[in-house]
């Protein structure tokens, strides 16, 4: 018989508590960005670890309105937050990686900007978890991973990722479960790296049509072939990197 989605739901929190036990750290951290993925995660920590969880807000040139619905969150779920800026640090980093290459052919700035943001989470995010003894969480879920729409090292570069099995819809389902506001719910998913970014711009397809085909349902062959491409194109973001034969 199938799972309710809070027994489901139990199934995680109590697998976190395993993989944590099993790690002989401490407890789990995760980025709150204020959207969905990471406000279930969020929830799903705060419930495996209620004294030993934390969420960190990592603003970077980012819309305030971000900061504001990562705190109604952590508000909501009742997790302990802070914020650490890292706006100035991507300034002083990637100002300096403009001036060296100045004179160069640079053929993607924008990219490059937006993925030294994300790494520069990751790292601010493994300085805290160290600190404290704390695995990182992922807020990847199954279709992020299989497009491979996340930051090879940036939001790709964590201990744990327990949504990687969810279809996007199913986020949301979980989310309204825990009890995730609604404003965080029903807002576009974006990954706040540009303004006006929004995921599905970005990939060209829908989350709906990617849950679809993970579903092996029928989907327009324009999406089929977007997938197909992105998931093509992502296969070394899950693999370890390539080294050569035993010789």
């Amino acid at each position: 018989m199938e799972k309710t989605v809070q027994e489901k739901i139990d199934l995680t929190v109590q697998w976190i508590r395993d993989v944590v036990k099993g790690s002989g750290t401490n407890g789990v951290l995760v980025g709150i960005s204020g959207g969905i993925d990471s406000a279930v995660v969020a929830c799903l920590i705060k419930r495996a670890f209620p004294d030993n969880s934390l969420g960190v807000i990592l603003p970077c040139k980012s819309n305030p309105k971000d900061a504001q619905d990562a705190i109604a969150l952590a508000d909501a779920c009742g997790i302990e937050y802070f914020t650490i800026d890292i706006t100035e640090e991507h300034d002083l980093l990637y100002g300096q990686i403009q001036r060296r290459l100045e004179g160069k052919n640079i053929l993607n700035e924008r990219l490059a900007d937006a993925n030294l943001r994300a790494r520069l989470r990751m790292s601010t995010l493994y300085g805290v978890g160290n600190s404290l003894g704390y695995l990182v969480a992922g807020t990847d879920n199954r279709a992020e991973i299989h497009t491979g729409y996340f930051t090879k090292y940036g939001d790709g570069g964590v201990d744990i990722i327990p949504i990687c099995n969810l279809l996007k819809r199913d986020v949301s389902v979980w989310a309204k479960e825990l009890g995730v506001p609604a404003q965080i719910i029903e807002r576009d998913p974006s990954a706040g790296l540009w303004e006006g970014q929004t995921d599905e711009l970005e990939m060209g397809t829908t989350y709906d049509m990617i849950d679809d085909y993970l579903l092996g349902k029928a989907i327009p062959d324009q999406d089929r072939a977007i997938i197909e491409r992105l998931h093509k194109n992502s296969m070394h973001k899950r693999s370890m990197p390539p080294g050569p034969p035993i010789f």
